[in-house]
């Protein structure tokens, strides 16, 4: 591809963010910093993230000049001095910038230089931007930190579905199967079309999790349907923007988000209308010998639609809210058996001190399990995925 069909690619995945500001909740304080583009490469059916970012596109493609001299400095001028750090004995550290300021221009490049096995961690630095790239962690390449410069300025993106990727599984921008993986203060895309409920071949991952002991601190995800695949291993969210539309986030991990905002996109239902045209999770457990499942403690859930909680992927799903604050897109009966009266008996969907307009639990499905504070002590904490025996944050 050429260099010009590369930044017509970045300025028509720029202007997706730019475009939903008019479609779903603004958000003025992040506008302050973000270039305008014109809208008229864009397909309106990709134009549904809901927080821009902040870089500036011709900024960082182009020279700068002094005004009183006409002179052209180095695009590395304002680099971050110190960037990298030096190596220790416990970490390494690589760089990424896409302007050519670090040793790399892209993630991958930067994952394919770390030793296998290594048993040091090794600190990816990525400077702001978009990685319009699709990123694999492969289970030889453990301990690797991906380090952001926040969610709104840093992000990897690329744009598969199930039908371009042969599968959903497959469909994911980035794809970590390393163990122990940390990711700070980066988002994470997928930038395919939001479909309607029930197309085929349209779920579009931004990232799959498949190796255990991975933590993400400050990240944004953004996709529709099928946003986060939280397929295996355990996992720590925690003060993350997570935004989908249907089965947003879903996989068979035993995963904690702390402290999330949980933003539906999925299209606005008219008044008086009871369709239902979205779901946050989608859990995976398969059977009741599985210690898995998702808990979100503190967290928040927003947007649009008329959705459920969860809906039984498979027979023994298993999801927790505690603590948490519901909007009025959440359907009264809250959760879904995927159509299969069978699988009331197994599924595992509980619901503990939340609040809001969508957490009124008096018209929830019979299945649904109102937790007492013994019941629902398990879910609460780090200690429900082991989180003291390898947490960075608990070390």
């Amino acid at each position: 591809m050429s260099l010009q069909s590369n930044l017509l690619s970045l300025l028509v995945a720029l202007a997706a963010v730019f475009a939903s500001l008019n479609l779903i909740n603004p958000i003025p304080q992040f506008l302050n910093n973000f270039t305008y583009f014109s809208l008229t490469t864009l397909s309106p059916s990709s134009a549904y993230l809901a927080k821009p970012l902040t870089w500036n596109f011709w900024r960082d493609h182009h020279h700068k000049k002094h005004p009183d001299s006409g002179n052209t400095d180095s695009i590395c001028d304002d680099f971050p001095p110190g960037i990298p750090p030096p190596n220790t004995n416990t970490t390494s550290y690589l760089c990424v910038d896409r302007k050519g300021c670090c040793n790399f221009t892209t993630v991958q490049a930067a994952v394919n230089a770390v030793p296998d096995f290594s048993v040091k961690r090794t600190i990816i630095w990525i400077n702001s931007g978009m990685y319009y790239e699709k990123v694999l962690v492969p289970k030889t390449k453990p301990n690797i930190t991906f380090q952001g410069q926040g969610y709104t300025s840093t992000a990897i993106a690329w744009n598969d579905t199930a039908l371009s990727a042969n599968g959903t599984f497959y469909s994911g921008s980035v794809q970590v199967f390393g163990s122990n993986f940390i990711a700070k203060n980066i988002s994470f895309m997928n930038l395919a079309p939001m479909p309607s409920p029930g197309a085929v071949g349209a779920q579009a991952v931004a990232i799959r999790v498949s190796g255990d002991q991975s933590e993400f601190s400050g990240c944004g995800f953004f996709g529709a349907q099928d946003t986060l695949h939280d397929d295996k291993g355990r996992h720590y969210f925690k003060d993350c923007y997570i935004q989908g539309s249907i089965d947003f986030i879903f996989g068979n991990a035993r995963s904690l988000y702390e402290n999330c905002e949980i933003v539906s996109i999925a299209n606005p239902v008219p008044a008086g209308q009871k369709s239902i045209n979205g779901a946050v999770t989608a859990h995976g457990r398969v059977s009741g010998d599985e210690n898995t499942g998702f808990a979100f403690v503190n967290s928040t859930i927003g947007g649009n639609g008329r959705i459920w909680l969860g809906r039984a992927w498979r027979p023994y799903s298993r999801v927790v809210f505690a603590f948490s604050i519901m909007s009025d897109i959440i359907a009264p009966e809250g959760w879904n058996d995927f159509n299969d009266p069978s699988r009331d008996q197994t599924i595992f969907y509980g619901e503990y001190n939340c609040s809001g307009p969508g957490a009124n639990t008096n018209f929830r499905a019979p299945y649904v399990q109102k937790l007492n504070e013994t019941q629902a002590l398990a879910f609460l904490n780090t200690s429900f995925i082991d989180g003291d025996q390898w947490l960075e944050t608990s070390k």
